[in-house]
């Protein structure tokens, strides 16, 4: 059976829904973070790969949608890029903004390392560091095509694998090093209501990241009218992003001090342009509230734009492609896990301050550069419940983990494929 991409999309639909059903029905599924559209998606791709045999499959999709809809979603990353918003969180989120940055490139720098002493391909560590790590499943699909494309096979499956391996680790991992931290340092800690750490974080949040008034000319919708502004800035930014992006690779070559890429056109993926122009409406609009638009609105549509993705990435994933693969792609992860927790423990703990906001940040970063910022927010939660508010954390890694880091971990991929291609 084939379906055309109004049917596959529709497919697509139906099937994140079961994986909504799915992570209603099984708890633990819930407690780890896992994604809806991956558990509905895998379960299809699962399927597939047992009936299939190599002559004949059940079932071909046509996937045409899937590039617009992950471009759409990297887009409203670019949207979250605020300076405004990083100001205001203070000299703890740069700080904090900083280490995980750092903490992204040295991520590819092991993967890669260990990837080569294996006898493997560079890229497929930097494939099990920052892309799907510190990005998550969704990063690691959006890039899948452009590690194919550059000699990695079974991209797409070795970029769920790690991914899930990392939301599974960062929650397991992140409570227990933030609470051995509290313990074995002997910091004070508050007690009390833990609902005041989001309280507090949520006000700061909000006054930094505040709405435009709602607005629409007489005899409009107001929400219809918002929405369909948010959806025509997002088009207008993937629009102009793919002119940046193509007249970057039709102009810009490397210069001649870059050992290998001298002379090389600098070809940027259309998302890495969206993204930029992206970034430069929304701090345009910070200035002037010419536009006006609204962050919520372009959050949720990101969210949708994701969910689908997903759900057609995962749902024609090519299981099989992982055989002979998957004791590398062990030992590399391994490795990753191993460093994350170190740098928690040894940087994190230290550069924000050695005090018991400073042990819940260190929770929450291996929650988030293992895997979301869902698993990140849990872990918090966790320690919060038992040793009380942790404000300045439930400010500092939400707006990190969840508005910054993102766009800097697409630079920094861009990068190493640029040089490892």
């Amino acid at each position: 059976m084939t379906l055309d991409f109004t049917q596959t999309l529709a497919f697509a639909g139906v099937v994140l829904f079961v994986g909504y059903g799915i992570k209603r029905l099984v708890p633990p599924l819930t407690r780890y973070n896992l994604p809806a559209p991956v558990i509905g998606g895998l379960l299809v791709s699962g399927a597939i790969a047992i009936v299939r045999t190599p002559e004949w499959s059940p079932i071909a999709f046509d996937t045409t949608l899937q590039p617009p809809l992950m471009i759409a979603f990297f887009t409203t990353i670019g949207f979250a890029a605020s300076l405004s918003v990083l100001r205001v969180g203070g000299p703890q989120v740069l700080k904090f903004f900083a280490i995980a940055a750092v903490i992204a490139l040295v991520q590819n720098l092991v993967g890669v390392g260990v990837a080569q002493a294996l006898g493997q391909p560079p890229l497929m560590g930097v494939l099990a560091g920052s892309v799907t790590l510190t990005g998550g499943p969704a990063t690691g699909l959006a890039f899948a095509p452009e590690f194919a494309a550059a000699g990695i096979a079974g991209a797409a499956t070795l970029a769920v694998a790690a991914g899930m391996v990392g939301i599974v680790a960062g929650g397991l991992l992140g409570g227990p090093i933030g609470t051995a931290l509290v313990e074995r340092s002997k910091v004070a800690t508050p007690g009390g209501s833990a609902a005041a750490s989001d309280r507090v974080a949520a006000h700061v949040v909000e006054a930094a990241s505040a709405e435009p008034a709602a607005a629409a000319p007489s005899g409009e919708d107001v929400e219809a009218y918002g929405l369909l502004k948010a959806l025509v800035v997002i088009l207008f930014a993937m629009w102009i992003g793919g002119l940046v992006s193509t007249w970057f690779q039709t102009h810009v070559t490397f210069p001649a001090f870059v050992p290998g890429l001298a002379g090389r056109p600098l070809t940027l993926p259309p998302y890495i342009g969206a993204m930029l122009v992206a970034a430069i409406i929304r701090n345009v609009d910070d200035l002037t509230g010419l536009i006006g638009i609204s962050q919520r609105l372009i959050d949720d549509l990101g969210s949708v734009a994701l969910s689908l993705f997903l759900a057609l990435a995962l749902m024609s994933l090519k299981l099989w492609e992982l055989a002979g693969l998957a004791l590398p792609l062990a030992v590399i992860l391994i490795v990753q896990l191993a460093v994350v927790a170190l740098v928690a423990v040894f940087v994190v703990f230290r550069a924000m301050g050695k005090d018991y906001e400073a042990a819940v940040m260190s929770g929450g970063f291996v929650g988030f550069m293992l895997g979301t910022t869902a698993n990140a927010m849990a872990n918090m939660e966790a320690m919060v419940q038992r040793f009380g508010p942790a404000p300045r954390a439930f400010l500092v890694v939400p707006m990190v983990g969840a508005f910054f880091i993102d766009f800097a971990n697409a630079i920094l991929i861009t990068l190493f494929l640029i040089v490892y291609r």
